[in-house]
């Protein structure tokens, strides 16, 4: 499935007459029911703050004549060389590419234009048609790929017709929106529908938390506005899943809550400006829940810490489980970035971690988010026992045994990764189903540090003790990256 960017009636009344009923439907619950009767008034009054984006950019195309073989001495060869290359020499030759897309004026004394990222990129020029006619060349202020937003200004003769973002926070399931755009080129079209649902992750990118609709939306929509039935703009168009190219009734939209805080620091710094913990983190399953002996499976699993990251000095550890950032309840793994990324840079959080059944409270100071740094893994000190033949035990499926010169070479594994290596994983086993595989090393079991077999053996027998159905292992691999694991204990 392909990610492209770019009434029911009501009878109440009538059976209400026909058994003599006092039952009567209200006013605005029938027209509620109905939907809007017409749309023609907000969108005549919305149609002139919405633009059409025509861009073009110059691709060096390369014509090259293939010269034929001939054997190696041929009388022909020198012949053949001298005639081809002239005809290849110099014909490099550009082409010019057209697309074209929708966006919308927010503020018409600036002119100031919103639309999405793709629509523009690499483009060589970017012109904004307006209704009446007018065209204005646009530079581009900023542009986002992460929420694929893109700000442009145009300097207009006279103030435009601009929108104004409502709240997309307000929006509910089955409210009625309006899209306009320039899809297919075709001039600017109107469509309506409801929103279908709210908080989308269609793996687009870090921050994904789409507006889904009905609406149709097709290639060059993107980047047009969503209204609400009050004109405000609570999304900008998208995305839309389609096998064709043309609507199927799923669009997406960026919700208008996302785009004014992007479009705000685009606007006032040219690029965006987020906050950055930094911490790798992981989803809380059912399973990892369960070995955490949490009742239900929420928050993020912290599973690794930058080194000179701001999480590392509020001394957030790899198997904290971040349940709250700064008062909000973090319900699942993908809202943490977003809450993250949205705070200010320097602002001091209280983080909420669950460790080792325990609940803490920490404070944290934010840094800013490099888009360019890559990030790190803290480094465990410690050092592996050594003897000359490592004694190696089985447990959960998985023959285990210390860190010595042969399983470094064997595997290779880097000097600083210290636990207990994995050597074998039995067939059909559970630690063979969460992709555990020789190699891997064994840092810690149940949040407790293990050096040896008989350390990961013993933590089991106490989980077992307890009543655990399932061991939490943290692995590191090879390199050190890690990532926690919940392994099945068996009978």
């Amino acid at each position: 499935m392909a990610f492209q960017f770019f009434r029911r009636n009501v009878r109440s009344m009538a059976v209400a007459a026909m058994l003599g009923s006092a039952v009567s439907l209200q006013p605005a619950a029938v027209a509620n029911a109905q939907g809007p009767v017409s749309v023609a008034d907000l969108a005549e009054s919305l149609g002139d703050a919405v633009v059409n984006i025509s861009t073009s950019q110059t691709v060096q195309a390369q014509r090259s004549v293939p010269m034929p073989q001939v054997p190696d001495g041929s009388p022909f060869q020198e012949f053949f060389e001298e005639f081809f290359n002239k005809q290849n020499k110099g014909e490099d030759r550009a082409r010019r590419v057209q697309s074209l897309g929708s966006g919308f004026v927010i503020d018409g004394t600036a002119g100031i234009i919103i639309t999405n990222n793709h629509v523009i990129e690499g483009a060589d020029e970017i012109t904004a048609n307006f209704n009446d006619g007018t065209k204005l060349k646009a530079e581009l202020i900023g542009t986002d790929e992460k929420t694929d937003i893109a700000v442009l200004k145009v300097t207009p003769e006279t103030p435009l017709k601009d929108v104004s973002f409502g709240d997309s926070d307000a929006i509910r399931v089955g409210d009625w929106v309006m899209a306009i755009g320039n899809p297919f080129g075709l001039g600017g079209t109107v469509t309506v529908g409801i929103v279908s649902a709210q908080n989308r992750d269609i793996n687009s990118g870090p921050y994904d938390n789409f507006i889904q609709t009905d609406a149709s939306i097709n290639r060059g929509n993107s980047g047009g506005p969503l209204f609400d039935m009050d004109g405000n703009v609570i999304g900008i168009n998208t995305a839309i899943i389609s096998p064709s190219g043309g609507s199927i009734g799923i669009g997406f939209a960026i919700p208008a809550k996302t785009a004014t805080r992007v479009i705000a620091q685009l606007r006032e710094f040219g690029e965006t400006r987020r906050g950055w913990l930094g911490v790798r983190i992981q989803e809380v399953t059912d399973e990892i829940a369960e070995s955490l002996g949490m009742d239900e499976a929420y928050g993020a699993l912290v599973a690794g810490v930058s080194d000179d990251g701001p999480a590392a000095a509020a001394e957030i550890e790899p198997g904290d489980v971040i349940l709250e950032f700064d008062g909000q309840e973090v319900e699942t793994m993908r809202e943490l970035p977003r809450m993250v990324a949205e705070t200010a840079i320097g602002k001091a959080v209280d983080v909420l971690v669950l460790r080792k059944g325990e609940e803490v409270t920490l404070q944290v100071t934010l840094g800013r988010l490099e888009e360019v740094a890559a990030a790190e893994t803290d480094e465990e000190e410690g050092e592996a026992g050594e003897t000359d033949a490592p004694e190696q035990k089985e447990v959960l499926g998985m023959i285990l045994a210390e860190i010595d010169d042969a399983a470094r070479e064997e595997f290779g594994i880097e000097e600083d990764v210290t636990g207990v290596v994995v050597k074998q994983v039995a067939p059909g086993s559970s630690a063979e189903e969460k992709r555990v595989q020789a190699g891997d090393v064994i840092k810690e079991v149940a949040q407790e540090p293990v050096a040896t077999p008989e350390d990961v053996i013993e933590q089991v027998e106490k989980l077992k003790e307890d009543g655990r159905r399932s061991a939490l292992l943290l692995l590191s691999n090879q390199t050190g990256e890690l990532r926690f694991v919940p392994v099945r204990i068996e009978e």
